[in-house]
């Protein structure tokens, strides 16, 4: 598996996998999938703005990817970022997503970032909250009920982790 910074030709991929979680899963609050225009736009916001947006692979194509950006536009929060990863299906619990945000952290640590944020939607999600923690992040709050999605109330727990 190699991590690499996503180009656009990555971008269809991305798309397809986020769909999936899209869809399927309360990893994302969001309801119906982003087009790959969107997905593009979204991308060259990330990296226009010198953050990162990565890609897992293998010969077998795009595995997972993340990014972050900064938690908020407000130029208080300019030290603050926060993650989001998501992995295809076939290959969860495999180890990508842990990889794929640890190298999120590195950069995000060299760009001179000094904390990262992981808001975890729904607290059932336990592999990411795993993930999380395994990599040194910490719980610092839950939000209860905040999200509705397949029929059911959603939390969002928040993780912390220092990044200096």
């Amino acid at each position: 598996m190699e991590i690499r910074p996503a180009t656009p030709h990555d971008l269809a991929d991305c798309q397809a996998i986020y769909a999936h979680h899209v869809l399927h899963g309360t990893g994302t609050f969001e309801e119906t999938p982003p087009s790959l225009e969107e997905i593009t736009a979204r991308y060259q916001a990330v990296t226009g703005g010198g953050c990162a947006y990565l890609v897992a692979t293998d010969a077998s194509g795009v595995l997972g990817f993340g990014y972050y950006a900064q938690f908020r536009a407000r130029s208080g929060y300019r030290y603050c970022a926060e993650d989001s990863v998501y992995v295809r299906e076939t290959v969860r619990g495999q180890g990508v997503g842990k990889a794929i945000v640890a190298a999120l952290l590195a950069h995000a640590a060299a760009a001179g970032y000094t904390q990262m944020l992981a808001l975890i939607g729904d607290s059932e999600n336990t592999g990411s909250i795993g993930v999380h923690a395994s990599l040194g992040f910490t719980p610092v709050g839950t939000m209860r009920k905040v999200g509705f999605k397949l029929d059911r109330w959603l939390d969002v727990v928040t993780m912390q982790k220092s990044l200096d």
